[in-house]
Parts: structure tokens; sequence; C-alpha cells
């Protein structure tokens, strides 16, 4: 087998590059403060109970927080927030300060303001996977009722849905 073909990471980069996401931010209640970071790797996992997943690197400044959370916040992202998107996947940024809007939600996980849709969930599990964590959450809470069309992400860009 051609060496270029081995699974390495850079292989599962440049596939997964190819794989178009939609785009959730995760927020928690931390020690010092809220935290949160964009994801892509949400996923549905189960309707009843309602149950869904997500991947945090366990080097993330977010995951202690993550970690000891009994809840989390998931936010569907609209196209229009590609600059929020932006802000909470920048290392060092302040997520959390102007011109970002959120208020503190039920179980006291922050809940960003605008967004297409947003879930609280108590954590149920936390799976070792590499060096990230799976983190399944039961729904508890949520709102669909945000309007404006999914944001994106594909080839390593935030994306408009095309038509």
């Amino acid at each position: 087998m051609p060496a270029d073909l081995l699974a390495t990471p850079d292989l599962l980069r440049s596939v997964f590059r190819l794989h178009a996401a939609g785009v959730a931010v995760i927020t928690a209640r931390g020690e010092a403060g809220p935290v949160g970071f964009t994801a892509t790797s949400l996923t549905s996992v189960s309707a009843e109970p309602p149950l869904l997943s997500f991947g945090v690197g366990t080097g993330s400044s977010s995951w202690p927080a993550i970690a000891a959370a009994d809840h989390v916040g998931v936010h569907i992202l609209g196209e229009h927030q590609q600059e929020l998107a932006a802000t909470f996947a920048r290392s060092g940024a302040d997520r959390f300060g102007p011109p970002t809007l959120w208020r503190e939600g039920p179980e006291g996980v922050p809940v960003l303001d605008g967004v297409v849709a947003w879930l609280v969930g108590r954590v149920v599990a936390r799976v070792p996977a590499g060096d990230h964590r799976i983190v399944l959450a039961e729904v508890v809470h949520g709102d669909s009722s945000g309007t404006g069309r999914p944001l994106l992400y594909h080839q390593g860009r935030f994306q408009r849905l095309g038509d």
C-alpha cells in the first residue's frame, strides 16, 4: 500500500475537510466564569431519551469546565454568525465579552442570543476517545424558534448553505 494512503492524522483531517458539517457552539459554566468552543462534531444520538453527543479535546481551555459540568449548552449557529463561530474557535479570545450577546439560561448554563436553536443537556457520560472525550448529554431544555439558515463548515472555512 502506498504511504500516502496509510491512515495518519493528516489523512483524517483532509477527508473531513470534504465533509460539510453544521456549526455549533458548546457552552458551560466554569468556576472562573463561562466557557465555550466551536464544534462541528455535534450528533443526535437518541430520541428516547433525547441524547446528543459532541467531541472536545482534552487539551482545550474549555475541557476542565466541561469535565466538571453537570449541564452544557448546545447552540446551532446561523449563517449570519460566522464571526461568532470564529470567536469561539480562536484560542485566547474573550469569547463572552462584547460583542457576544448571552444570558444565564436553564441550569445556569450560558445561552447565546440570536442562534437558530439552543439546547441544554445534562451530562450523562464522558467517553475517552484518543486525545478527546465524547460527551453524551440528555436534553432537558431547549428552544428551536430562532430564524435563519444554518452555518456550515467545509474546506476549513465557515460557509453558507447553497440552494
